[in-house]
C-alpha cells in the first residue's frame, strides 16, 4: 500500500488536486481517506454548544480510529469509514464501505498534523493558497452547503480558523516531500505530482 497525505488549509484546493490525481491513476486502484469523515462525534454536546466546537484544532478528530483504519487497510481489511454531518455535529449512522487499495490518500487540513500518520506515510503533499483566496472558497462552500450566514463564515474565519491554520497548519508545510502552491490551479505542478505518484508505484511493482 502506497499512502499519500494530502493536506492544507480549508480552501486551499486539496479537493481538487485529490480529484486530479484519482483521476489520472488507473480506476480501482486508488481509496480516498476524508480526514473530516473522522471528527470526533458532538451528539453528547447540547446542541446550543456546539457551535462553539473548535474544528480547526487536532483535538477535534478521533485519531486512534483513523490509525486503527490505515493499520486494517495496510493489513489488507476493509474499513467502515464514518460519515459526519456538518448541520447537527454528529457522526451519522451510516458508514462508507472502503476496500483496500493499492493507493491510499488520506486528505485533509491537519492530515499532517499527526505525528503517528506522518511516519506512516510514503509521500506528504502540503497544497498552499493565499488566505484571501482559501476565506472566498469557504465562504461559497459554507453558505452553500453547510447552511451559514456570511456573518457567521467571517465570525468563525476570524476567532478559529486563521488562528488555528497559523497555529497548527502552516507549521506541517516542513513535514511535506512536496508543496503545490496555488492550489488547485497550479496545473504544471499537479502534472508532476502525478508523474511521481505513477513512477513511485512503479518501481514499487
Amino acid at each position: 500500500m502506497f499512502l499519500i497525505g494530502i493536506a492544507g488549509g480549508t480552501g486551499s484546493g486539496k479537493t481538487t488536486v485529490v480529484k486530479k490525481l484519482t483521476e489520472s491513476l488507473p480506476k480501482g486502484e486508488v481509496a480516498i481517506i476524508p480526514l473530516d469523515s473522522y471528527y470526533k462525534d458532538s451528539s453528547n454536546v447540547p446542541v446550543e454548544e456546539r457551535q462553539n466546537i473548535n474544528f480547526d484544532h487536532p483535538d477535534a478528530f478521533d485519531w486512534p480510529l483513523l490509525e486503527k483504519h490505515v493499520k486494517a487497510l495496510r493489513e489488507g481489511k476493509a474499513i467502515e469509514q464514518p460519515t459526519y454531518s456538518y448541520l447537527t455535529c454528529t457522526r451519522l449512522p451510516e458508514t462508507i464501505h472502503v476496500e483496500p487499495r493499492e493507493v491510499v490518500i488520506i486528505e485533509g487540513i491537519m492530515s499532517l498534523c499527526e505525528k503517528k500518520l506522518l511516519n506512516q506515510m510514503d509521500l506528504k503533499i502540503f497544497v498552499d493558497a493565499d488566505a484571501d483566496e482559501r476565506l472566498i472558497r469557504v465562504m461559497r462552500r459554507d453558505v452553500v452547503e453547510r447552511g451559514r450566514t456570511a456573518e457567521a463564515v467571517i465570525e468563525r474565519y476570524t476567532r478559529t480558523l486563521k488562528p488555528m491554520h497559523m497555529q497548527f497548519i502552516e507549521p506541517c508545510k516542513r513535514y511535506a516531500d512536496i508543496i503545490v502552491p496555488q492550489g488547485g490551479h497550479n496545473k504544471a505542478a499537479i502534472n508532476m505530482l502525478i508523474k511521481f505518484v505513477k513512477q513511485q508505484i512503479a518501481e514499487r511493482n
